[in-house]
């Protein structure tokens, strides 16, 4: 007799969403990189004549619905692919204006926007980040990405690692008392998949598995720990040198005389600074530059004097926060020149966390002492 049960309609995290999202990042970031490129190097050139102008943010508008549109319509698991890279795509072109909107004037480059796409930026991040956490173990959860993975049987794309992932998640699910009707599916699921009656293909690593080996392999051949390590040390001084720089020639302006009146004199010219408040932003920039660039020299010097464990840390703290607060008020002053800076000091923060992961385990933080030697 069927019984009678209420509707479950609670939300489960699609498999592999942190790809996606990291995928949307990555072309979203390289968008408006690309974009204030090619029109600073031809000139902001205008599509169109006489009154007609086509912004690129009607294109970038035209992706959005693209990639809005495809998952709707195709089931494939590549259409999760392909609209997440046209998402990126479509956001950066779209957001790349958004000066004009927020003006009454349609200035394109009006001086907040650039914070303001990368504080987007910055969200995005966190979405990834919180998406980078293991997702939800109960049973409804497991079985939704069990018959997701069931995908790759319908297109004979079934590799040996996902034949074995599924099958252990499906006993996971066979095992367990609380769901009968859904142990019932899984252990028919389970037998479909031990009747030898499915094709397996080889194992074939993707885009990024396979750069992922390729840096390892490159990392483990040519460079080892103590030249990683010196590499790192080098790059966190080299990063603090410049970033206290500023302050230092702010202090004592006779290592560089006239150097800090005429930054503010291009920056006066430029309408960055109009008065004692964007004065006073123009203050807080330099301190924390400075602030943030003593930590980074300390951190190189811990490094090259052997303590690893403080120096990956003060590192890690102070990259942190040149990404989520010192270069939103240096977008402001610099406009989008502070990508380059922003992209070092992010792939400076991913090598140091590929350090710290493969040099300082979490298990061993405990037995070491301050060196990153055990204690």
């Amino acid at each position: 007799m069927n019984r009678i049960i209420h509707r479950v309609r609670g939300p489960v995290r699609r498999e592999g969403a942190g790809d996606y999202i990291l995928l949307t990042l990555l072309s979203f970031a390289a968008t408006v990189s690309l974009t204030r490129l090619f029109l600073e190097l031809t000139g902001y050139p205008q599509l169109g004549s006489g009154t007609l102008h086509i912004a690129h943010v009607l294109y970038g508008g035209v992706l959005l619905f693209a990639a809005a549109l495809l998952p709707l319509i195709l089931a494939n698991r590549w259409a999760y692919t392909t609209g997440a890279l046209l998402a990126g795509v479509g956001v950066g072109l779209f957001i790349d204006e958004v000066g004009k909107f927020i003006t009454q004037a349609n200035d394109y480059f009006f001086a907040p926007a650039a914070p303001i796409v990368y504080a987007f930026f910055l969200l995005v991040v966190l979405v990834y980040l919180q998406l980078r956490r293991p997702p939800s173990d109960d049973i409804r959860s497991e079985l939704y990405h069990a018959l997701d993975g069931l995908q790759e049987v319908l297109d004979h794309d079934l590799e040996p690692g996902e034949m074995a992932a599924l099958s252990q998640r499906l006993e996971r699910i066979a095992r367990q008392p609380e769901s009968p009707e859904s142990a019932k599916l899984a252990h028919e699921l389970l037998e479909f998949l031990d009747s030898g009656m499915l094709s397996v293909v080889p194992e074939e690593p993707d885009l990024l598995q396979r750069v992922s080996s390729s840096i390892t392999a490159f990392e483990e051949r040519w460079l080892g720990r103590a030249r990683l390590q010196a590499g790192l040390a080098g790059g966190l001084m080299a990063l603090g040198f410049l970033a206290s720089l500023g302050v230092i020639e702010l202090l004592i302006p006779t290592l560089a005389p006239g150097r800090v009146e005429r930054i503010l004199q291009a920056l006066v010219e430029a309408g960055r600074v109009a008065g004692g408040r964007s004065l006073g932003w123009f203050a807080a920039w330099m301190a924390l530059d400075g602030s943030v660039g003593l930590i980074l020299l300390a951190a190189g010097v811990l490094m090259i004097t052997g303590r690893d464990k403080l120096g990956v840390g003060l590192g890690t703290l102070a990259l942190l926060l040149s990404l989520t607060t010192v270069d939103l008020v240096v977008f402001y002053f610099q406009q989008f020149r502070t990508i380059i800076t922003a992209a070092v000091q992010f792939s400076l923060l991913v090598v140091i966390i590929y350090y710290r992961r493969h040099y300082l385990p979490v298990t061993d933080l405990h037995s070491r002492d301050g060196n990153g030697r055990r204690g």
